[in-house]
């Protein structure tokens, strides 16, 4: 896992009851290690998820540099690492259902000067996210702008001044930001989702193209990162490449309405008439009230004359 240094939260700020969590198997664990391989002890471990912006988790290594958050919600997380003279650190890990995920990260010792740049820069992203969390996003921008003129070099500031200028409506200026957040950390796959989606909106999908195969390489289990880049390569003219990420789409997630939808559209064109049936059959029952029921019934109906 490539770790990047400077800290980076998501937008949160809220906490899940214990009982909400034990429904949950999945797991992370590490260790925090100095640059001499030396155990840290009480570095501060921060778990966010990136999905719902709303699940936090606060704890401290122990004695062997060691942490461990059990009842994890699959998905991604921002972990963040903090402990008194060193430079912070960031990952972003994905935890699967019932999985577990090993995180190991190395502090690198920070003198007076560079510590106080980074406390000042990570007050002002904490400003910025707090004014994220109640809407406020003009301001959180502000606060964001000014965390980034501190220290230009971390990818999560970047990637939240994305996501508020997204809120404001502010396309280009949000795509720009989720493409710097993805060239400082092209391991981040929300980083790499966000640009390929900004693109996509935009009409660029042949260069939204690279952004999503990316995602999909960073999460290959993830079914939203296979359709998605299904959608770009139809937007593109390569509908065969794009069947196979529809039906890998589906059979990660078996209910994945609009995957078998896609699929269906595909098949028809390539007069594969019985799979195109059941695709659509299987649309249907997934998902009747879909506004593409209605054609979904059309299409039904006019290939099983």
């Amino acid at each position: 896992m490539t770790k990047k240094s400077g800290p980076a939260l998501v937008l949160t700020i809220l906490f899940l009851a214990a009982l909400a969590r034990a429904q949950y198997q999945a797991r992370l664990e590490g260790q925090v290690l100095d640059a001499q391989g030396s155990p840290l002890e009480k570095v501060e471990v921060s778990i966010v998820s990136q999905r719902t912006s709303s699940i936090r988790f606060d704890l401290k290594t122990g004695k062997d540099g060691r942490f461990l958050q059990v009842g994890l919600m699959p998905g991604y997380y921002l972990v963040s690492f903090r402990k008194s003279g060193f430079a912070p650190n960031s990952t972003e890990v994905h935890v699967g259902v019932a999985g577990e995920m090993k995180v190991n990260v190395t502090l690198q010792a920070a003198g007076a000067e560079a510590q106080r740049t980074f406390s000042a820069a990570d007050k002002l992203f904490l400003k910025g996210n707090e004014l994220y969390a109640k809407q406020d996003f003009a301001a959180a921008s502000e606060a964001y702008v000014q965390a980034i003129g501190v220290n230009p070099g971390n990818w999560g500031y970047h990637l939240n001044l994305g996501l508020a200028y997204k809120k404001m409506g502010r396309s280009e200026d949000a795509l720009a930001q989720f493409m710097k957040a993805a060239e400082l950390n092209p391991e981040s796959y929300s980083a790499e989702k966000e640009a390929g989606e900004a693109l996509a909106k935009a009409g660029r999908f042949p260069e939204a193209r690279g952004f999503y195969e990316k995602a999909a390489e960073l999460s290959p289990d993830d079914p939203d990162a296979h359709y998605n880049l299904g959608v770009c390569l139809v937007n593109i003219g390569e509908p065969e490449p794009a069947l196979a990420q529809f039906e890998k789409a589906s059979e990660l997630r078996p209910d994945y309405a609009d995957a078998y939808y896609q699929a269906a559209t595909i098949l028809i064109g390539q007069n594969r008439i019985p799979e195109a049936v059941a695709a659509l059959e299987k649309f249907l029952e997934l998902a009747p009230d879909s506004p593409q029921a209605g054609i979904a019934r059309q299409l039904l109906q006019a290939l099983k004359k």
